[in-house]
């Protein structure tokens, strides 16, 4: 299972970054709706999991939208107004929520390193979506801005997620 919620996100960022790299903005959301469908029925505790996404989701749009508003990122294909953070970005942030109690479980209590990986990991995505022409970073400061937003989220997330799950459990 872990492997295939590993594969099922990387199918979401694919589309999400592909159709907005190809003016289709809505393809990465009809692809992530239909992950979030197979996340939420291969689990037990749906209602859980539907806290986690949606708190992802709110966060993760936090951080973009603040990187727009400052003009350290430039998205491509909004799906709607283009003073928004775009629909596709929301669809990755619920696509990556579906990690956070599975494949990325395994740093649930590991918050430096959940850190590090998001301080790595964050700024790696944007500058893929970028050579696939989804984004354009605005520069060094831009990246900076990533690394730090990446490395805070990443184990607040995987806390967030982690205190879910025990608060659901009791």
């Amino acid at each position: 299972m872990l492997l295939l919620n590993f594969a099922l996100f990387q199918v979401s960022w694919f589309a999400c970054v592909m159709g907005a790299a190809n003016s289709q903005p809505w393809l990465g959301v009809i692809v992530t709706t239909m992950v979030l469908a197979w996340h939420l029925y291969q689990t037990n505790q749906a209602h859980r999991e539907l806290k986690v996404l949606v708190s992802t989701m709110l966060i993760g749009a936090l951080l973009d939208q603040t990187l727009l508003s400052l003009n350290l990122i430039d998205y491509q294909h909004h799906g709607w107004s283009i003073s928004i953070v775009p629909v596709w970005i929301l669809a990755l942030w619920l696509a990556f929520a579906t990690t956070l109690n599975m494949s990325l479980a395994w740093m649930h209590k590991r918050y430096w390193i959940s850190f590090i990986f998001g301080m790595i990991g964050g700024p790696l995505a944007y500058l893929a979506a970028e050579k696939l022409g989804a984004v354009v970073v605005a520069g060094q400061l831009a990246y900076v801005a990533l690394a730090v937003g990446w490395a805070i989220l990443t184990p607040l997330l995987l806390l967030i997620a982690r205190h879910i799950n025990s608060v659901e459990s009791v």
